[in-house]
């Protein structure tokens, strides 16, 4: 595991002149390396005069990432010194920069605009702390960090192995956060935070909100796989019943009557819309349960729908004498009322081709006769 590039006895520069790398997006993290896609002028030109030298650049992050000339105060007031690995030109005129991030910096001026920025930077120095509470934050940290990496996908199956490997506390929080996917004021917060202890503490924090929300994820994952499974295992076990129901020359008793209905409805001779909704309400009731109470609604629809004497008809008779004969006969009384459908019959008599048959409508209260007059109109 190679160990941070620091020289034993080396002091800490001060204010050093660094060609700029303003990111849009995303935080780079001492200790931690990373593509970075960089399209504008000015930082194009950064690169390759950093390339050219020592390939050091400040990488620093915007405020808003939508500007394309910035300023001092635009910029996130701590950077971290990168080293530039390599750099690939895409097809898009774009540029992927892999960057190997060093230490922290802090930002002081910009020094230059063009041809790119160049800013003045004061490196951090970072003490490594060896006390008991930060080994024991280090040690609950690497304990949570590896219930989140079993649990995200977008953690790599390495990573808590790497972490493993990392003893400084400070460079542990710095690759664990690399790791998560914090948004960029929660990054910069980190990247801010100079003691390694207080920085185990905020990752700690934030470690145990993102366990709880992946373990309510799994588990609701979990609980909805369950039931697809469930449903799978019916509709299979469903369909092998069919397939040997089929061989043993059986019927299942749903399809059965399902059969007799369709049959029913081509009998019916309904209108060719009529037929349509009573087909697609016939195969809506195949597809529900049984036990379903929707399939009972649907049966009694299609059991009306064919009772309906579509195309059954009588031949009309228009005998006025008869007709009162079987109204007297089985009302008393009613005399408008019996009047007044004789009165229609002979109109329908005399204008048989322009009537047009209206259906009669009986108004009153129940009991008063409009059912048995219906009975004695179908018998006249």
């Amino acid at each position: 595991m190679p160990r941070p590039r620091r020289r034993k006895g080396a002091t800490t520069p001060k204010a050093i002149e660094l060609p700029l790398l303003p990111r849009r997006r995303g935080i780079l993290f001492p200790n931690t390396s990373g593509p970075i896609l960089v399209g504008r002028r000015t930082t194009l030109h950064a690169i390759e005069t950093a390339t050219d030298g020592n390939g050091m650049v400040a990488v620093v992050t915007q405020r808003d990432p939508s500007l394309t000339e910035v300023t001092l105060a635009d910029l996130h007031p701590i950077a971290t010194e990168g080293s530039i690995n390599r750099a690939l030109r895409l097809p898009d005129g774009t540029t992927q920069v892999w960057v190997q991030g060093l230490r922290r910096m802090r930002l002081l001026e910009i020094t230059g605009m063009d041809p790119h920025y160049t800013v003045r930077v004061e490196p951090i120095d970072e003490r490594e702390d060896t006390s008991v509470p930060t080994e024991a934050l280090r040690r609950a940290v690497l304990a949570l960090f590896e219930k989140v990496a079993r649990l995200a996908p977008s953690i790599a199956e390495d990573a808590y192995v790497m972490a493993m490997n990392i003893e400084p506390p400070g460079w542990l929080a710095d690759y664990v956060a690399s790791c998560l996917n914090l948004d960029d004021d929660e990054a910069e917060d980190m990247l801010a935070t100079v003691d390694a202890r207080e920085r185990l503490e905020k990752l700690s924090i934030h470690l145990a909100k993102e366990l709880d929300v992946l373990e309510l994820q799994t588990k609701i994952h979990s609980r909805v796989q369950e039931e697809l499974d469930k449903s799978q295992r019916e509709y299979f076990l469903r369909e092998q019943m069919k397939a040997i129901q089929r061989e043993l020359g059986e019927t299942d008793p749903a399809a059965r009557d399902a059969n007799d209905m369709r049959q029913r409805i081509v009998a019916a001779g309904m209108p060719e819309a009529v037929t349509k909704k009573a087909d697609e309400e016939l195969r809506r009731m195949e597809q529900i349960p049984s036990a379903s109470p929707e399939v009972g609604i649907i049966r009694a629809y299609l059991e009306w729908l064919v009772s309906v004497p579509w195309t059954a008809a009588t031949v009309d008779k228009l005998d006025l004498r008869d007709a009162a004969r079987t109204l007297d006969r089985h009302h008393y009384g009613l005399p408008k009322v019996k009047e007044r459908i004789l009165e229609y019959m002979a109109v329908r008599q005399l204008a048989r081709e322009k009537l047009r048959s209206p259906i009669l409508c009986f108004v009153g209260p129940p009991g008063v006769g409009k059912t048995s007059l219906g009975r004695s109109i179908a018998e006249a």
